[in-house]
């Protein structure tokens, strides 16, 4: 579910012709690609944390490369999206950002569960 909600803000700002408008204006002191990779950390963390602990084991054990591929591919669906919003652009560029940051989001969960996976945490709440 925190996947989905993300992915509709997502599209929420995509659709925005001047989302600009709607962020503080500290924000707008970063560059473009910056807020890229930070979005998309936010969504391969999520994807991460989902593919992990919200499907099968198989998937699971493949949950950095899969939540790196999904939030990717997200990116691209919003690059296409954006080229159809008025005053808004799309650019290969704005979808590398993207994959960087899915994978940064993504690595740094994997490196969180790696020092206190979930299955521990469980374990320990159970023995009180």
């Amino acid at each position: 579910m925190p996947v989905c909600a993300y992915a509709g803000l997502i599209f929420y700002l995509s659709s925005q012709p001047h989302p600009e408008d709607d962020l503080p204006s500290f924000v707008l002191s970063f560059s473009d690609k910056v807020l890229h990779v930070v979005e998309y950390a936010a969504l391969g963390g999520l994807c991460y944390r989902a593919l992990r602990w919200g499907t099968n084991e198989s998937w699971g054990n493949q949950a950095l490369p899969l939540a790196v591929l999904f939030a990717s591919l997200y990116g691209i669906s919003d690059e296409i999206h954006q080229s159809l919003v008025p005053f808004r652009d799309s650019s290969w560029p704005d979808w590398v950002a993207d994959t960087i940051g899915a994978a940064v989001g993504a690595a740094v969960m994997s490196r969180l569960d790696s020092l206190w996976p979930v299955s521990s945490a469980l374990t320990v709440r159970s023995k009180h």
